[in-house]
């Protein structure tokens, strides 16, 4: 059993003199559920799958049938794209931005579902919080915005537009240029990346080491009393997590309009 199962079994607390096992890296380390021609299927696969249908499921059921005066779910979708469609993809990208929105409003849920997972009991895990899945989206997001500035002004108008902006002395590009060039085609994804990752990551950490914490604290003794501090304080974190998990959704969807604006602009 890991020391998470432990500390959760109980077996280890405040009064057996095991010490507060406290959780590391080990913690997003999860051993295949099941076997699928031959690949093991861990517990984030399960609960990406999951979010997926989920999330269409969740679209389905607002507009397979919709009505033209919206009622109930419908209703509370279609708010949900409006907001996607007017404050972000509009007020960003300008007008050519609305036939990006459904891409967009995709974006937003898939990273909210993702983020939601860590406060979900039986789920509680944040499939964000493994590297693999924000880089993923990260790659995804970088082969659209480029796709779109080669389609718009062709590979070497595109590069020029990125390294050469206008209005400067010459002189300047000779360092302008390669910095531009490698902000745009390696940092941008990167930092979408980690940026998603680490957050997710550090939360999850942070819950981990109060709800452990309450378990290892609750003895009959008078560690009792930090036990219901530490308690407490995994409430706190869930709620400002959720906080957490609506921000990082929303600013990879902005940066990720940004990228697609910046890759439209006639003047980079």
């Amino acid at each position: 059993m890991t020391t998470t199962g432990l500390v959760l079994a109980g077996s280890c607390t405040a009064g057996s003199g095991c010490g507060f096992p406290a959780p590391g890296t080990a913690s997003f380390d999860y051993q295949p559920v099941f076997t699928v021609l031959g690949f093991g299927v861990t517990k984030p696969a399960l609960l990406l799958v999951s979010g997926t249908v989920l999330i269409a499921v969740a679209m389905l059921a607002a507009f397979a049938r919709p009505r033209l005066v919206p009622t109930g779910w419908q209703n509370v979708m279609e708010r949900y794209y409006d907001f996607i469609r007017k404050d972000i993809a509009a007020d960003v990208i300008g007008r050519e931005g609305i036939r990006y929105a459904p891409y967009l409003a995709t974006v937003f849920a898939f990273v909210f579902v993702m983020n939601f997972f860590e406060i979900v009991p039986g789920a509680q895990f944040p499939v964000t919080s493994r590297i693999a899945y924000p880089a993923m989206l990260a790659a995804l997001t970088w082969l659209i915005y480029n796709a779109i500035g080669v389609r718009r002004h062709g590979l070497l108008g595109y590069l020029r537009g990125i390294m050469f902006p206008p209005g400067l002395p010459w002189w300047i590009y000779i360092i302008l240029a390669p910095i531009e060039l490698f902000s745009t085609i390696i940092v941008r994804p990167f930092t979408l990346a980690v940026r998603l990752f680490a957050n997710m990551f550090a939360g999850h950490l942070l819950l981990l080491v109060f709800t452990l914490g309450t378990t290892y604290l609750l003895v009959p003794r008078i560690q009792a009393l930090f036990a219901v501090v530490s308690f407490g304080m995994t409430f706190v974190l869930t709620a400002f997590e959720l906080l957490i998990q609506l921000l990082q959704a929303f600013i990879f969807t902005l940066l990720t309009a940004s990228y697609i604006s910046g890759a439209l602009a006639e003047e980079h």
